[in-house]
């Protein structure tokens, strides 16, 4: 049977008369009543697959474990997903048709006595009350039964889980058969085009997901917190490039292809590096890379006179979008430093194995280091008044931030150097100030025409989310020890 003779079967039951008197007007206005109610029925049918499909698994599972008996319910609705979507699914389908069936005949009833007093021909009442009892019905439905559920559930999947998670449950356990003979059904019809479907979603965690359990598995001490940061390091690289890890150009030491073999020496006394990309006329033009132990090839009364160009080797340039995996295998095959390569084919920086590694586990000194290069990118501070401050170097990337609960706006930067330059509007100079909600920005010092040293002061308490605090990736400097990153954490909770 179609919705259109379910309709008509309930217009002519509207004008059947109502015993006692009044069944013009109550009948169409319990049928609105009953459909009011399935709509209901539809947004809690729309909140439950919402919910269940964006609430955070070990947030629920944790809940769980302390006690929580709803949440012991979304953990085990969560371990048959697909089948508890299809079933959110079958109730949406059957809700929405009841209310189409119910709502636009009754409107259609209720709008029959106006639409005549307007003069419309008699035969065109009908036709155009249904219409507008649809359109009354859908727009109803879209709020009531589709939209308000669903954001409701997006901004609190936990709590909407917990809520529906039981009588979903129920729901789908009572009609298992149908749904499954309805998901048998729709396999079949996908294998028609070439796909193999699923019976369950993908049970692998997410790396937020993964990023999390290591979070609170280290504030509940079942994890060291080194550990913890250690993997949530090596999660991070998934999503970083070149671009990310790199030394940028304006730091990097290199020579001019005229340079001598006695320049590298020198060099390498100044700067404690034993490789340099060396150039033919500007730093664009990387013709090669010499490295300190060729120089020393190169007998000592002739180092004056031998070029560096003529004792390089060639260069190996990756891309700035190049992902950390694939450089990584090619600094660990090729070279162990490469020259990173622009969009407009200029030298953005160089990058090496030691910084991949300082990614992973933090800055790792030798005895060439420089005396002071290991101070921390994002430091503890007090400001003015007593209150919370951090220090920061420009070299340090935005998501560093968020570990001290600031939240910098999207923009086209990802340095604090960037920031401060994008909120100035013009290259900064010592003393410039600048603010966001809750913090005062202040430059400390400039050189080469960027912020080095910035200021973050407090100015107000902001209420950070914990996760955001505390399960982000190091920045990608080369100058953020370990027992930095674990005060800074420790003064940001």
């Amino acid at each position: 049977m179609t919705p259109s003779s379910n309709g008509r079967i309930v217009r002519q039951y509207l004008r059947r008369p109502f015993p006692g008197g009044g069944g013009l007007m109550t009948t169409p206005l319990l049928l609105l009543a009953a459909a009011f109610l399935l709509i209901l029925a539809n947004g809690f049918f729309v909140a439950a697959e919402f919910g269940l499909v964006t609430v955070d698994r070990p947030d629920a599972e944790r809940a769980a474990a302390e006690g929580d008996r709803r949440a012991r319910t979304v953990v085990e609705a969560l371990r048959e997903l697909s089948f508890q979507l299809s079933g959110t699914q079958l109730g949406i389908t059957i809700t929405s048709l009841v209310v189409g069936m119910l709502a636009e005949p009754a409107f259609a009833q209720l709008l029959a006595g106006p639409l005549t007093a307007t003069g419309l021909p008699a035969g065109a009442v009908p036709g155009v009350g249904i219409v507008i009892g649809m359109l009354l019905a859908s727009a109803v439905q879209m709020v009531v039964g589709e939209l308000v559920p669903k954001n409701w559930a997006v901004s609190r999947p936990l709590q909407v889980a917990r809520f529906v998670a039981g009588p979903q449950a129920r729901f789908a356990t009572l009609l298992r058969p149908v749904i499954i003979a309805l998901n048998t059904l729709a396999n079949r019809l996908v294998r028609l085009f070439g796909v193999e479907p699923t019976d369950e979603l993908a049970s692998a965690r997410t790396p937020g997901e993964l990023v999390s359990l290591a979070r609170h598995s280290a504030e509940a001490g079942t994890l060291e917190q080194d550990t913890a940061d250690l993997f949530v390091r090596t999660l991070s690289l998934a999503g970083l490039t070149a671009q990310h890890v790199m030394t940028p150009r304006v730091k990097v030491s290199a020579l001019h292809s005229s340079a001598t073999a006695e320049d590298v020496l020198n060099l390498t006394r100044a700067t404690g590096l034993s490789r340099f990309p060396v150039y033919r006329d500007r730093i664009d033009e990387v013709i090669g890379m010499v490295h300190l132990k060729d120089a020393l090839a190169v007998p000592a009364h002739e180092r004056l006179r031998t070029p560096a160009g003529t004792i390089a080797v060639a260069p190996l340039l990756v891309p700035e979008t190049l992902p950390v995996e694939l450089l990584l295998r090619r600094l660990r095959h090729e070279q162990p430093i490469a020259v990173v390569v622009d969009e407009y084919g200029g030298t953005a920086g160089v990058v090496t194995l030691e910084d991949i590694i300082e990614e992973l586990v933090g800055e790792v000194r030798d005895e060439h280091d420089a005396e002071g290069s290991d101070r921390p990118e994002l430091s503890p501070a007090t400001g003015e008044d007593g209150r919370p401050a951090w220090d920061a170097e420009g070299s340090c990337r935005i998501p560093t931030l968020r570990r001290i609960g600031l939240e910098p706006p999207e923009g086209p930067y990802e340095t604090v150097a960037g920031l401060v330059a994008d909120l100035l509007g013009r290259i900064p100079a010592p003393g410039d100030l600048a603010e966001l909600p809750g913090w005062r920005i202040s430059v400390h010092r400039v050189g080469h025409y960027r912020a080095e040293r910035v200021r973050f002061t407090r100015t107000a308490d902001p209420l950070p989310d914990p996760a955001v605090r505390g399960g982000l990736p190091k920045a990608s400097g080369q100058d953020t020890p370990d027992a930095a990153a674990h005060a800074l954490l420790e003064a940001a909770r």
